[in-house]
């Protein structure tokens, strides 16, 4: 028996797409994590500059078959939405990076590192719930892992206000202060791009079950 979606094409590619995506997403965390862990004379931006141009791709590709595939697995705005969200992360982290060895010979003695381990958790959760909408959209394991993400980004987020709590106090280069602050903020939103993510896709699970 055939069906409009066997004839027209029901749009499986785009798990693939938007699973691929996530995977750009977890590759540009540990990048980071890469670039943050090795001298100053070590660091590249190399593998973050792959990553973006990736993900650009992606973002790309998947914005194209919207427009040439008659039949979609999930609902066109909601493809669009996620692949919007999922594309802001490593656009974020670069931003990050560049910043970050652009200011590093002002700013002194930082703990960037254990922030990004966080985000690449985020990203890590991220990367099975996107994986969940192939799966069969299981309300129940998808609120369990936004859950999860969430308190992820609590943390990260209570993280950072000690960072900025030691810059209030204690920083009293003006230049300095406004480098952190400025590096602060850029990590905090890449965090908040994951629970982003997380609630876009929590939204489309909800809407489907």
């Amino acid at each position: 028996m055939f069906s409009l979606q066997t004839i027209f094409g029901k749009g499986d590619k785009f798990f693939d797409l938007l699973e691929s995506s996530a995977g750009s997403a977890c590759s540009s965390a540990k990048a980071l994590i890469e670039l943050l862990s090795v001298p100053a004379t070590q660091q590249s931006m190399e593998k973050l500059k792959q990553v973006r141009r990736h993900e650009k791709e992606l973002y790309t590709q998947i914005s194209k078959e919207l427009v040439n595939t008659f039949v979609t697995v999930l609902d066109r705005e909601d493809i669009e939405a996620l692949n919007n969200a999922l594309y802001k992360i490593p656009k974020v982290v670069e931003k990050f990076a560049e910043r970050y060895k652009l200011a590093m010979v002002r700013i002194g003695e930082v703990d960037f590192i254990s922030r990004a381990v966080m985000l690449n958790q985020a990203c890590e959760v991220l990367e099975q719930m996107v994986g969940q909408l192939r799966k069969g959209m299981d309300l129940d394991e998808v609120k369990k892992l936004n859950d999860q993400l969430q308190s992820i980004e609590a943390e990260a987020d209570r993280e950072i206000l000690e960072l900025y709590r030691d810059v209030y106090v204690n920083e009293t280069d003006p230049i300095r202060y406004l480098v952190k602050m400025d590096l602060f903020e850029i990590l905090e939103k890449a965090i908040d791009r994951c629970r982003n993510v997380g609630n876009v896709i929590y939204h489309i699970v909800l809407k489907n079950s």
